[in-house]
């Protein structure tokens, strides 16, 4: 899928099709209709570049002060500001970042002649949770963005973001995802609900729509307050549409692309009791970005056989995120959907996820025709049918999830990582 854009030279609408017609800038986004456009954007930088290393304007001179990394233009105001961007580029994933050796203790972590705007590698107890998903006893890792406030660590003050997560479909992941959020909200909890998919369910679902979605949050650069729709009383929608499509190449070519959902959107959540982020089902690079943004993971799976089946797959992504990009992404609870008290097979399959994952398993949500006839009428289960099984079932799973989040806050911060690491 095409991106229509206008050039940021002659400002003639064009379809991107190519990496260098997309190029991130100060302040935003510039786009080029052809390479002539492009060479005429480089001179014009000339005449008052900013460097990207240490955020200093200077007049480009030189062609070494010209960087490209992986068809992305830097400027470079001297040597150490050039050997920084390319010590950044190489930093591809979380994992890599973490393989950094520790800087002596006698070094100091900030050099008293470089630019503020320097990054540098600091202690881990230095960096916030959000810029150090994988930090660890004697592993430091570079800041890449800025800093968060002193206090924005505090159990009281972060989020708890949930992603709703199944590579299988058809297991009622939107459904869980909007029920779940809407009952928080109706507990009195502000809530941000974001979709990760291109199909946009979930604004469906809620009767809203809005022209600004993800996509702009993601590849446009646009703060998230400008893009986040009142969809409810507390409740807040980041919608989706067919163009987060294109978005997944824009997420490729980055670099760190396994979290830059979580660097878009981490600072402006922390007004936010609970995010709940309804993923795609599928294998995507967006849906690593919401297991790496996210601390927990409800699973709906299906009263059937393949839903089963599909678990697996679930458990091996979810390990892969803590092992392979250090993030200590858990599994909060498995819910069983579609639930026909009649049906043997669901029965069955309800024993074995208990057998399985014994207390995350969360009590079955019922079958209800209510259900699928909630969305066409734009409202919630609890709007459409309160008081149904599937609206007491749905219910449930908030009480629960409040009441876990009640429990995390009791925890000493320094047994957290251990009970991360434990439940998986």
């Amino acid at each position: 899928m095409s991106i229509r854009e206008s050039c940021s030279v002659c400002t003639s609408a064009f379809d991107v099709q190519f990496r260098y017609q997309m190029e991130e800038q100060e302040g935003g986004f510039a786009f080029f209709c052809s390479q002539k456009c492009l060479e005429i954007s480089q001179k014009r930088a000339t005449t008052g570049a900013v460097c990207g290393a240490c955020s200093k304007r200077f007049a480009v001179s030189l062609a070494a002060q010209l960087v490209y990394v992986k068809g992305k233009r830097h400027y470079a105001c001297s040597t150490e500001c050039r050997a920084q961007i390319q010590r950044e580029a190489d930093g591809l994933t979380l994992g890599e970042m973490c393989q950094q050796p520790q800087a002596p203790a006698s070094v100091p972590s900030v050099r008293v002649d470089a630019p503020a705007a320097v990054p540098t590698l600091a202690s881990p107890s230095a960096v916030s949770p959000a810029a150090r998903p994988a930090a660890k006893s004697g592993v430091v890792v570079p800041v890449m963005q800025p800093r968060q406030r002193a206090d924005a660590s505090a159990p009281s003050e972060t989020p708890r973001v949930l992603a709703v997560f199944n590579h299988k479909g058809g297991t009622g992941k939107t459904t869980s995802a909007v029920s779940v959020a809407a009952g928080l909200a109706l507990a009195g909890n502000r809530v941000l609900l974001v979709d990760t998919d291109a199909q946009g369910n979930v604004a469906v679902s809620l009767g809203a729509s809005s022209e600004r979605s993800l996509y702009h949050v993601l590849v446009m650069g646009l703060s998230i307050q400008q893009a986040v729709k009142p969809v409810r009383e507390n409740l807040d929608l980041l919608p989706s549409n067919e163009t987060l499509a294109a978005a997944e190449l824009y997420l490729a070519g980055r670099q760190n692309r396994d979290r830059v959902l979580r660097d878009r959107l981490h600072a402006a959540t922390s007004s936010y009791d609970y995010v709940v982020i309804d993923c795609s089902p599928s294998l995507s690079l967006m849906n690593q970005n919401a297991l790496v943004f996210a601390d927990s993971v409800l699973v709906p799976v299906a009263c059937d056989y393949l839903s089963l089946v599909g678990v697996r797959q679930v458990i091996k992504t979810i390990k892969n995120v803590n092992s392979l990009l250090h993030h200590p992404v858990q599994i909060w609870g498995v819910l069983p959907t579609f639930f026909d008290a009649r049906a043997k097979i669901c029965h069955e399959a309800v024993q074995t996820l208990k057998e399985h994952f014994g207390d995350r398993c969360l009590p079955p949500v019922r079958a209800a025709i209510k259900v699928k006839e909630a969305p066409a009428q734009g409202q919630t289960i609890f709007e459409y049918a309160a008081g149904m099984s599937a609206a007491d079932d749905y219910m449930t799973v908030v009480k629960r999830l409040c009441a876990s989040r009640e429990r995390a806050k009791n925890v000493p911060l320094a047994e957290k990582p251990q009970q991360a690491a434990a439940a998986l």
